[in-house]
């Protein structure tokens, strides 16, 4: 697989970050997520993201019919609203059809909702950054375990901070030209994010069942 548009090749690069999702442009995850990294003044924040909710829509994508993509209200960042799948927004932003130039890195989230074990195959956030891999571009999906009645919005702001070290780490792997070629990141935060650590581990069975009439 060829990596496409590496440029941070030194340090007085400012890398360029995409994020899409799932849950749509206006979900609090991803505005959060942005708010964030707006804020360290680090790097240079575009959005290219579904113009409405398709969870779950795994990796499909838009195939016999126009997709449109219209500039949302964002501050401090380029933003687009895309009529399709987040398969399609993460195409269609490192294509470099609406942005100059191909991102650093993609991230993809941050999802209301765990995306661990099969979930990986059902998730639309997923998705998200595994199509930006298949485009060999770097690439990360976000979910946070939102638990109704005990979570709040104010917790994604929580995930985004969390996520900091390991987004930088991850850029700072890619300007060495070590950040493995052939994977992509799959982060899911617990509920309780401030007396948790980060840890990794493999993916476990979860099998959905659907009831028929």
């Amino acid at each position: 697989m060829e990596r496409r548009g590496i440029a941070i090749v030194n340090s007085d690069h400012k890398p360029t970050i995409m994020v899409t999702n799932d849950d749509g442009i206006d979900a609090p995850g991803l505005r959060s997520l942005v708010r964030v990294l707006v804020s360290t003044n680090r790097y240079t924040v575009q959005v290219c993201a579904p113009d409405s909710e398709k969870s779950a829509v795994s990796h499909s994508i838009t195939w016999r019919h126009p997709i449109s993509a219209r500039p949302a209200d964002f501050d401090g960042v380029t933003a687009y609203a895309v009529s399709g799948t987040p398969a399609d927004c993460a195409s269609l932003g490192v294509s470099q059809a609406l942005f100059p130039s191909v991102p650093d890195l993609v991230i993809s989230g941050i999802n209301m909702g765990s995306n661990c074990g099969y979930h990986v195959v059902y998730s639309g956030t997923v998705a998200g950054a595994r199509e930006a891999f298949f485009h060999g571009v770097p690439s990360v999906s976000i979910s946070y375990d939102w638990v109704g009645g005990k979570s709040n919005v104010n917790d994604y702001t929580l995930a985004a901070e969390a996520c900091l070290p390991i987004i930088n780490a991850i850029l700072a792997e890619i300007r060495n030209q070590t950040y493995p070629e052939r994977c992509f990141l799959n982060i899911d935060l617990p509920t309780d994010i401030p007396n948790n650590k980060v840890n990794s581990c493999i993916n476990i069975l979860i099998f959905y069942s659907v009831n028929f009439h």
